[in-house]
């Protein structure tokens, strides 16, 4: 099924002017995946991904390998902690670290050109936002992520495109993948774009496919920080 970002079912059908996008996803330059970026490359390939924003935790070293390997398919990303909650970016040229400020670290997307959405703000697994903080930055960011498939929370995808809508702000979707197989588990269904700005012109008009992925995924990214922790 798709939907669009106002919540109402449509058909698809395909064209060369639209892509599938994955916007949320890591690699084992997070320190809780296993996902070297070449297993992502290819599993994106099999799932027919257009377009992989690659979003480590706090790091763009991960994306840059996988775009080294596809250009046209890899978006460089970044899923930023900052003090009140995480930041999705997309099309990030310089990495931003963590434990800034959320308006300094939209302020170094914006200098940048990067585009700004929000990760799974009411996700309590993540560390919620708080409501105020959200409100804070709804008018300085380009998106909220409205789906993400590894939401634990009930309802939380829900309020979060609820809050989009009430703020008139589009949505993006991903699955969190961890692992490869998890890979597009959410994307988005969109419009082609080049840069940065091509998709804030277009990410109101994408529609959002997907389900959410069992609890029992939370296991790979627990294994997988155990293992990255022995192998230091």
């Amino acid at each position: 099924m798709i939907i669009d970002t106002q919540g109402n079912c449509k058909p698809h059908h395909g064209t060369q002017m639209e892509y599938t996008v994955e916007f949320h996803c890591h690699t084992n330059f997070s320190k809780d995946s296993r996902t070297a970026p070449i297993d992502l490359v290819k599993a994106a390939h099999r799932k027919g991904l257009d377009r992989v924003v690659v979003t480590d935790h706090n790091c763009i070293a991960g994306a840059q390998a996988a775009q080294l390997l596809d250009p046209e398919l890899i978006i460089i990303g970044e899923e930023i902690k900052t003090t009140c909650g995480e930041i999705l970016a997309a099309f990030v040229t310089e990495e931003i670290p963590r434990g800034l400020t959320p308006g300094a670290t939209i302020h170094c997307l914006r200098d940048q050109g990067a585009f700004i959405s929000v990760s799974h703000p009411f996700d309590s697994r993540s560390g919620a936002w708080a409501h105020d903080d959200l409100l804070e930055i709804a008018p300085l960011v380009d998106a909220i992520e409205i789906f993400n498939a590894r939401c634990m929370k009930p309802g939380a995808n829900e309020l979060a495109h609820r809050f989009a809508r009430e703020h008139g702000l589009p949505g993006t979707a991903g699955s969190d993948a961890h692992a490869a197989f998890e890979l597009g588990a959410a994307c988005l269904v969109m419009p082609s774009f080049n840069d940065a700005d091509e998709l804030r012109a277009v990410i109101g008009r994408g529609a959002f496919k997907g389900k959410l992925s069992p609890l029992w995924v939370q296991l790979v990214s627990r294994y997988a920080r155990f293992l990255n922790s022995v192998a230091v």
